[in-house]
């Protein structure tokens, strides 16, 4: 696997996100030309109900899983941070939001009781924020 760094950790899913979802996209807009082609009319409007909803049903079920995903990592950064973290820290765990703590995992576990201060401390909030300030990089390969 390729090194993983803020700049390349970002997860592309090639079936996904080339292929399934422009295929979906074109049949939508080819849905579309032909029922404005062939005027509205109840045979037309099915096909684009149905190019409509086959994406949107696709990236909502991509944003449930990346959902539980969250909510998993928020589990074990939490359990991380019990391990890792010193008393005065440990005692704001409950202190961290999902964000925080998902952004958080990418800290290593030397840089993360000094991280982990900081976000709690100036109260940063953005995920993008918080792995920008991540200076020894922890990869995690088993995102959905």
């Amino acid at each position: 696997m390729a090194e993983q760094s803020f700049e390349k950790h970002a997860r592309w899913v090639p079936a996904f996100h080339f292929f399934v979802m422009p295929v979906l996209l074109i049949n939508l807009g080819t849905n579309l030309y032909w029922s404005v082609k062939l005027g509205f009319g109840a045979a037309n409007v099915v096909p684009v109900l149905v190019s409509v909803a086959l994406p949107l049903g696709l990236v909502s079920l991509r944003q449930m899983a990346l959902k539980v995903q969250d909510r998993v990592i928020r589990l074990e950064e939490r359990l991380r941070c019990h391990r890792l973290l010193p008393a005065d820290l440990q005692a704001r765990i409950g202190e961290f939001t999902c964000d925080q703590l998902v952004a958080l995992r990418f800290a290593s576990d030397a840089e993360l009781p000094v991280l982990a201060r900081r976000v709690l401390d100036e109260k940063l909030v953005q995920r993008k924020v918080i792995k920008q300030l991540v200076k020894n990089w922890r990869a995690d390969y088993l995102r959905a």
